[in-house]
């Protein structure tokens, strides 16, 4: 809800009865907890029209800082050939192979990204 309106004083003593069935009522606590938000904010704020913001998957971010940690070191290795053997042990086909997984870990980021 805009800070104006969740700062204003309500009187709170009339409540609202919505019947649901078992599923629904499990549904509506799980986006409330996904929300960050009791059932009540919830739907308070559903109901006025507000689209309550999702709080971060903290397992999205764990899986995004192992994807940014494995492109790390992928450029990290590259970084290393380049430097310290350029064209002596490591077969051109290799450095290809490389750029390709790097690509594919920048994919796997950005697809990471937009599911947040």
């Amino acid at each position: 809800m805009p800070r104006s309106e969740t700062a204003e004083t309500r009187e709170r003593n009339r409540p609202l009865r919505v019947v649901v069935s078992p599923s629904e009522r499990a549904r509506i606590e799980a986006k409330a907890a996904a929300a960050g938000l009791s059932v009540s904010a919830y739907l308070r704020s559903v109901g006025l029209g507000y689209q309550p913001r999702s709080v971060v998957d903290l397992d999205a971010v764990e899986r995004l800082a192992k994807v940014n940690a494995d492109l790390g070191r992928l450029g990290g290795l590259l970084k290393l050939w380049l430097t310290d053997m350029p064209g002596r042990g490591v077969p051109v086909a290799d450095i290809r192979d490389l750029l390709g997984q790097i690509k594919d870990t920048q994919d796997d980021l950005r697809h990471a990204v937009t599911r947040l």
